[in-house]
C-alpha cells in the first residue's frame, strides 16, 4: 500500500516551490483552477483540489483532501491517500489510485492507465473506458457499458461487470492475508457483459452470470444463472 511513503512524497512535494510554470502547491489550503486553463502539478497536504472543465495538468494529488475534476479536464496522474476522487463526464485522465476514498467515474471517461482503491468503492459509468487494470480490496466495483482492457483484481469486494460492459483480462480474487470474512463476495456478470479471460476465485464467493453475457473460464466458484435485469437477492 506504501500509504507512509505516498504521505512522505506528497509533503515533501508541496514544501518545494515549483518548477513548472502554473504549478499550484499547498499544505492545507484548497487548490481551486480556472476554467480551460493549463497548469503543471497540482498538489496540497490537507486540502482538496478542484480540476474545473477543460482544464490541463499534468498531475493532480492531495493527502486527506478530495479531488473533483469537472467535465472535458485533462489531467495526467492522480493521486490521494484519504480523499475521494470524483470525475465528471467525458475527462481524460492517467492512473487514478486512492487508499480510503472512492473512485467515482462520469460518462465516457478514458482512461489511459489503471483505477486502484484499498477500502474504498469505484464505479465508472457509460461510454468508459479503462486501459489498465482495476483493482481494490474491500470496497466494491461497478462498472457500467465500459471497456476495460486489463482485468480485475480484488480480494474482499463485491463487483458488478454490468450491462454491455467488456473485460478484456481476467477476474481474479486473490486471497486476503486475513481468513475471517463477513459474508462472500457477490460476483455479478449482468446483461450483454464480456469477459475474455477466465474468473478465477481463491475463496468462495457468489457468482450470477446472465444468460445472455459470455465469460472465460470459470474456477473457484459455480455460477448461478439469472435472465433478469437484476440478479437475485
Amino acid at each position: 500500500m506504501h500509504a507512509s511513503r505516498s504521505i512522505l512524497w506528497l509533503a515533501l512535494a508541496v514544501a518545494t516551490p515549483a518548477l513548472a510554470q502554473q504549478s499550484l502547491s499547498k499544505i492545507s489550503d484548497d487548490i481551486q483552477t480556472q476554467a480551460g486553463q493549463q497548469y503543471g502539478s497540482l498538489a496540497s497536504v490537507s486540502g482538496d483540489v478542484h480540476v474545473a472543465s477543460n482544464v490541463q495538468a499534468k498531475g493532480v494529488h492531495t493527502v486527506s483532501g478530495d479531488i473533483s475534476i469537472d467535465s472535458g479536464a485533462t489531467v495526467g496522474d492522480v493521486a490521494n491517500t484519504s480523499g475521494n476522487i470524483k470525475a465528471a463526464d467525458n475527462i481524460k485522465a492517467a492512473d487514478l489510485k486512492t487508499v480510503s476514498g472512492n473512485i467515482k467515474l462520469g460518462r465516457n471517461a478514458q482512461i489511459g492507465g489503471g483505477l486502484t482503491s484499498v477500502s474504498g468503492d469505484i464505479f465508472t459509468d457509460r461510454g468508459s473506458h479503462v486501459t489498465g487494470d482495476i483493482t481494490a480490496v474491500s470496497g466494491s466495483i461497478g462498472l457500467v457499458q465500459t471497456e476495460v482492457d486489463g482485468g480485475i483484481t480484488f480480494a474482499t469486494s463485491d463487483v458488478t461487470v454490468g450491462v454491455d460492459s467488456h473485460v478484456k483480462g481476467r477476474i481474479y480474487l486473490k486471497k486476503p492475508t486475513f481468513s475471517h470474512l463477513d459474508h462472500p463476495p457477490r460476483i455479478v456478470i449482468g446483461p450483454n457483459a464480456v469477459v475474455d479471460g477466465p474468473l478465477d476465485f481463491e475463496l468462495p464467493v457468489q457468482l450470477y452470470v446472465h444468460s445472455s453475457a459470455k465469460t472465460g473460464k470459470i474456477t473457484g466458484a459455480t455460477p448461478i444463472a439469472f435472465s433478469s435485469a437484476t440478479p437475485p437477492k
